[in-house]
């Protein structure tokens, strides 16, 4: 069957286009896309028309194995559940009347009572004449084609991911992204988009921007795009909900006597207090210095996760000195450890 585009290729099997197995699961899905998506990007290759064309695969291979219902499509119908505007349901009763016509017979073999058989691929030609070429592209032939082009069929919403530095993300604001989006013709077209991203957004968190997803079909409204949030992996912080944490490196005397010490924040930097005799492992709060919430409610809190730095390269005067402290020492400091 001919490609939606016009041309004479058939369209790409999405699970090969992706490398994973048909019985992949949404995880495994994800991961090959991510992969495969920042490998061919138009922004890491410019002016590169062949890793264009294999990002706009790679991204509409995506969004038909990421939805369930189109996968589900797919798996079914094979190539023709990818055109444009395919209807499974009118699809499955299209399937049985073809299958009563011939006795029913299955697809794939067998036979009625007049011996007759036929082969899915006969039922892929009809699908394609109910669905592409003579119903939802517009052309003639077909109550419920012309019906489809005179009311129009809306455009499929779409899924897409949008990663943020943790610094663009508490910020907010406007962010720039690319997409490629499915059009009338069954083609596609690579489409670079501005949304505004609320200060503090959690990561996971999704974003609704009416009217960017598939085009509609005889005039009818586009879909809409769904977008989710994805938060890099920072130098500095990690993140847990809205707190942060972050290890702060503190020298033996300023954990023996105490200290005051700068550390950074998401708005620049802060004091800390660190008490007299603090351990390794301790965790200090500043309190309000984590991500802003996007509901206006308390934002989430900082934590220094404690870390001795001990000298090295000591010389033999400051070694004596050192051994001068060994009675203050604490009495037997490994004594949890054996029971």
């Amino acid at each position: 069957m001919a490609d939606a585009a016009g041309g004479g290729s058939r369209r790409k099997n999405p699970y090969e286009v992706l490398g994973v197995a048909r019985d992949a699961d949404e995880d495994t899905i994800r991961k090959a896309y991510r992969k495969l998506a920042r490998k061919h990007h138009p922004d890491v290759n410019p002016g590169d028309k062949a890793a264009e064309e294999r990002f706009k695969a790679i991204s509409e291979a995506y969004a038909t194995l990421s939805n369930a219902e189109k996968r589900r499509a797919y798996d079914e119908f094979g190539d023709v559940s990818l055109e444009s505007g395919f209807d499974a349901e009118a699809a499955r009763r299209a399937r049985e009347a073809f299958g009563q016509r011939f006795g029913g017979a299955r697809a794939g073999g067998g036979g009625g009572s007049g011996g007759e058989e036929f082969a899915f691929g006969d039922l892929d030609d009809l699908l394609g004449d109910l669905f592409s070429r003579r119903g939802w592209a517009g052309g003639a032939g077909g109550a419920r084609g012309a019906r489809a082009g005179r009311a129009g069929l809306r455009g499929p919403d779409m899924e897409a991911e949008v990663a943020l530095d943790l610094r663009e993300a508490a910020r907010g604001g406007e962010h720039r992204f690319t997409i490629t989006r499915p059009t009338a013709d069954g083609t596609a077209r690579t489409e670079t988009l501005t949304v505004r991203i609320p200060s503090g957004v959690a990561d996971g968190g999704r974003i609704r921007i009416p009217g960017k997803g598939g085009e509609g079909i005889g005039g009818a409204p586009a879909g809409d795009l769904h977008a989710t949030i994805r938060i890099r992996p920072d130098p500095v912080f990690r993140l847990d909900g809205r707190d942060l944490h972050l290890e702060l490196p503190i020298t033996v005397r300023e954990a023996v006597l105490g200290a005051k010490v700068e550390v950074p924040t998401l708005e620049g930097r802060a004091t800390l207090q660190v008490p007299p005799g603090t351990d390794s492992g301790k965790r200090l709060r500043l309190r309000g210095k984590g991500m802003p919430n996007p509901a206006g409610g308390a934002p989430g809190d900082l934590y220094a996760v404690v870390q001795i730095r001990v000298p090295k390269g000591l010389s033999g005067d400051a070694k004596s000195k050192l051994e001068a402290l060994a009675k203050f020492d604490p009495p037997d400091p490994r004594k949890g450890l054996f029971r």
